[in-house]
C-alpha cells in the first residue's frame, strides 16, 4: 500500500501509537496524581485550571462546525457541544466538572470567576480555541481526537480519586464515571 493512502484503521492505529507515547498523561503531574501523591491544594488547582479548558471545549467545537462546509460532518460534530453544555440547566460535562469542584471543597463562584486560572493555562486554552477558529476544519478536528485515549486514562484517574482522594465527595467524580466508555 502507498504510504500516502492510509486506511482508516492505519490512521487510527498510528494516532493511538502517538497518543500512547506522548499524550499529556505522561506528564509528571498526572503520574503524581494517579499515585495519590498530591495535596488537596494541588488537586483543587488542577480542577480549577482544567475547568477553564472544559468550559472552552464547546467554543472550540463550535469553531470547527462554523468552518466545516459538510452538513453531515457538522451534524456528527454537534454532539460534542451538547455533551459539554447539555441541553438544559444542570446537564452536561461542564456542570459535572462544577460538581467535582464543589465536591473538592471549592465554590461554584470561585470556579466560574476563574480566579484560580493560571496565565499559562489561559494562554494555552485560548490559543487552542483560536487554532480551531483559524485552521481548516480537518486540521482542527485532528487536534480534537482525545476520545481515542480518554477512556483508559479516565478510568485510571477515577480509580486514583476513589483510592487516594477520599476527601473529594464521591458524587463529585461522576464526570469521570460518565466518560469511562
Amino acid at each position: 500500500m502507498d504510504d500516502n493512502l492510509w486506511s482508516k484503521k492505519d490512521f487510527t492505529d498510528r494516532l493511538r501509537e502517538v497518543g500512547t507515547r506522548s499524550y499529556h498523561h505522561k506528564h509528571p503531574f498526572h503520574g503524581l496524581m494517579n499515585e495519590g501523591k498530591l495535596r488537596p491544594e494541588a488537586i483543587r488547582g488542577w480542577i480549577a485550571n482544567r475547568f477553564y479548558y472544559q468550559r472552552n471545549i464547546p467554543l472550540k467545537d463550535a469553531a470547527i462546525i462554523s468552518n466545516c462546509p459538510i452538513r453531515e460532518v457538522r451534524r456528527l460534530w454537534l454532539h460534542r457541544i451538547i455533551d459539554h453544555d447539555g441541553t438544559a440547566e444542570g446537564e452536561g460535562g461542564i456542570e459535572a466538572w462544577l460538581k467535582l469542584a464543589e465536591a473538592s471543597g471549592m465554590t461554584r463562584d470561585e470556579i466560574l470567576d476563574e480566579r484560580h486560572v493560571l496565565p499559562g493555562v489561559r494562554f494555552a486554552v485560548d490559543a487552542y480555541v483560536n487554532f480551531a477558529r483559524t485552521r481548516i476544519w480537518p486540521i482542527a478536528v485532528a487536534s480534537s481526537l482525545t476520545e481515542l485515549f480518554a477512556p483508559e486514562l479516565i478510568a485510571e484517574r477515577l480509580a486514583a480519586f476513589e483510592k487516594h482522594y477520599s476527601w473529594v465527595q464521591p458524587w463529585g467524580v461522576d464526570y469521570f464515571r460518565r466518560r469511562v466508555t
